[in-house]
């Protein structure tokens, strides 16, 4: 079953009919600067395009509007553009679209998908703590569900009141509705799992009106993306976007999750852990060819 949906023609950012060919997309968030696995994700998602005789779409996602920030914006698409790498404009960003993604979260909210939750994160890790194992789905462990049996009314109350809350998915009844789902990528080919395993995801909170898992999966169904590409870490997160897919009828693109840039260490590279950026290897002298051939493309011939 699928909460059937007619988006509003304002809210879709390009027709099928305009644009039949294959669309893919890089979709950084401006919260640092560029790294080398950065470079490597948008080379592999242009390259596809190109492959494909389709299009690569820019797109910028700024939910978190607290770390966000337009100097890296401006860096995302200066390292780009020095990497060789174009793409149509204007570019969608994610903090300008807060009420699109609330008509799609409503959508849920009405078909008695969701539940306000209350805890705080201490609350959380304490009761995990109590169990001997808890089940782990793409964003960690499994919600405890401490929340999940408030009566609607007295939710109602707390919410009304200001009290900071999230927004979850119900994952049993979501896993009732859409039944075993599956998704399609090019390296593992046909995956199928148990849609009650991602667990009671967060789809947004009191200061954030969306999650990553809501606007990326509305943005790529709105922008006609039919081929996700991304790395390996983000191959859980599929389970949880086919989900969403099928509750509101959006359609299934296909995915290929390539592999990550390790450090020297054998870990992923990431802002947070310092990787170092592509504007310092610029600083130090490398030349866009010698950057592209560290991410893996040496052969590259422009956009």
């Amino acid at each position: 079953m699928e909460i059937s949906y007619s988006a509003p023609a304002e809210q879709r950012d390009e027709g099928p009919d305009q644009f039949p060919a294959p669309v893919t997309r890089f979709a950084p968030s401006p919260t640092g600067l560029l790294h080398l696995g950065h470079a490597k994700s948008a080379l592999f998602a242009a390259a596809k395009a190109r492959a494909l005789g389709g299009r690569f779409l820019l797109r910028i996602e700024d939910i978190d509007t607290g770390r966000s920030r337009p100097e890296f914006e401006q860096a995302i698409r200066d390292d780009l553009a020095w990497l060789g790498l174009t793409w149509p404009e204007p570019v969608l960003r994610q903090s300008d679209r807060f009420p699109v993604y609330d008509k799609f979260l409503h959508l849920l909210e009405e078909a008695d998908l969701t539940y306000p939750c209350f805890c705080t994160r201490k609350d959380i890790a304490a009761e995990i703590a109590k169990a001997p194992s808890a089940p782990h789905g793409p964003d960690g462990p499994h919600y405890p569900g401490l929340c999940k049996g408030i009566p609607w009314e007295a939710a109602r109350e707390r919410i009304d009141a200001g009290e900071p809350h999230a927004i979850r998915l119900h994952s049993d009844r979501a896993a009732a509705l859409t039944g075993p789902l599956s998704f399609s990528d090019a390296e593992a080919g046909r995956v199928e799992f148990d849609p009650a395993g991602i667990g009671d995801i967060v789809l947004a909170r009191k200061d954030v009106p969306t999650s990553y898992h809501l606007s990326v999966c509305v943005d790529d169904a709105l922008q006609f993306v039919s081929l996700v590409t991304r790395g390996t870490d983000l191959f859980e997160a599929t389970k949880v976007h086919r989900v969403l897919q099928s509750l509101l009828g959006l359609p299934q693109p296909a995915y290929h999750h390539h592999d990550l840039v390790l450090d020297e260490g054998g870990r992923r590279l990431a802002k947070r852990t310092g990787a170092l950026s592509l504007r310092a290897l610029r600083d130090q002298g490398k030349t866009p060819a010698e950057l592209r051939a560290m991410a893996g493309f040496p052969d590259w011939e422009g956009a």
